[in-house]
């Protein structure tokens, strides 16, 4: 297949590409998504902009589109439930798939014609769309959180980045024989965190963090060879339980003979003590700067995703609990480790973390308002 740009002449095949695309998301059971939407006019201002693209046979007969947009997409200036990792590098922005009946691999050609096209790419796609949010998986995207459309109804938002400077042979065994065991791990640990902590790992380690001489490679590899393993292996030890698994996760590392293809021992050895160094609950500083970038990136303190997170595990492991029972054990959980004084810890003088952990105390401390989103929360589970 071959990919060109669209043309005027090509609007009728794909205005009926955009509707068996709505009919299959409506077989889905998504009965939301593409309502009176792409217009004709959308699809114009596409091809003026040069931001449209047909996928055609090998006949030349366009059998598929998608929109390749580069800049700032205006909706994605607010973002709720989370955060857009990077917010310094330019991206482009992957809309309007749709292909037509009878054909197969569209999704697959469009994302590797972006991934080829730009370095950060980000998507969004309505809550409903199965496939859609599968695909943006699949393809090593991160969930970022909530954007808002112009009439006001939300998407979840995704990141790619290309990290170009990572090995390609490393990041092949990272992504076959490493991210697969986030699997078997539970929902805070799965394939989607460990992806947010590289992806934020990533661009903490670029975005100009000092870095003591012990952090310079000692290999030809670079420093962000380290930063990408390190992010990607630092909760493999759950696979031996919770309490222990920053220890197994080190002990894991340590008798990793595969990585001996790319760092050196002193290499190895700094990785697995940023992975025993990355819990929440240590005390004392990571031992190196990779082990604070590590740390950093690991900690999830968005305001809402922390009081659900506390009040579902309270639900799950506690269920003889009342709800007031739920309400003081969540006010103790919050207060322990993430009010003033509490246990977590920033480990970065720049740490992107410092803000959303700002907005999380001070919901802590407007208890009206924090009971207001615990009975929300607790109402939906209920």
């Amino acid at each position: 297949m071959t990919i060109r740009r669209t043309t005027e002449q090509d609007i009728a095949a794909v205005m009926a590409m955009y509707d068996h695309s709505r009919s299959l998301m409506r077989a889905d059971g998504n009965t939301v998504q593409w309502t009176g939407y792409p217009t004709v006019d959308d699809l114009m201002e596409d091809i003026a902009g040069g931001y449209s693209h047909v996928v055609c046979d090998d006949g030349g007969v366009p059998v598929g589109t998608f929109a390749l947009v580069d800049g700032v997409e205006p909706t994605y200036g607010y973002i709720d439930h989370g955060r857009w990792i990077d917010t310094l590098t330019p991206y482009s922005t992957l809309h309007r798939l749709a292909k037509a009946p009878g054909t197969s691999g569209i999704a697959d050609i469009a994302f590797r014609f972006a991934k080829s096209h730009c370095s950060h790419l980000r998507i969004d796609t309505h809550a409903s769309n199965r496939p859609m949010r599968h695909l943006a998986e699949r393809e090593g995207c991160v969930e970022c959180g909530i954007v808002y459309m112009g009439d006001g109804t939300g998407r979840v938002a995704y990141e790619w980045w290309r990290w170009d400077q990572v090995p390609a042979d490393l990041k092949d065994y990272i992504e076959t024989q490493i991210i697969p065991h986030y699997r078997n791990f539970d929902s805070a640990h799965n394939v989607s965190h460990a992806r947010r902590v590289i992806a934020r790992a990533m661009v903490q380690a670029e975005s100009g963090t000092e870095q003591p001489e012990k952090m310079l490679p000692t290999t030809h590899y670079p420093l962000p060879a380290l930063v990408f393993t390190a992010a990607a292996m630092h909760d493999l030890g759950l696979a031996f339980g919770r309490e222990r698994h920053h220890l197994d996760s080190g002990r894991i590392i340590r008798s990793n003979a595969e990585l001996r293809r790319w760092f050196s021992p002193e290499q190895i050895e700094e990785i697995a003590q940023a992975a025993e160094d990355h819990r929440a609950s240590a005390t004392t500083p990571p031992r190196s700067m990779l082990g604070c970038i590590i740390a950093e990136a690991d900690r999830d303190v968005e305001p809402e995703t922390i009081v659900r997170r506390t009040v579902e595990y309270g639900l799950s492991h506690y269920p003889s609990l009342d709800i007031e029972g739920h309400w003081q054990r969540t006010l103790q959980h919050l207060h322990e480790k993430y009010a003033e004084g509490g246990y977590i810890k920033l480990w970065l003088p720049d740490s992107p973390n410092a803000a959303p952990l700002a907005e999380l105390r001070s919901l802590i401390r407007d208890e009206a308002r924090l009971r207001a989103m615990f009975n929300e929360i607790i109402a939906d589970r209920l």
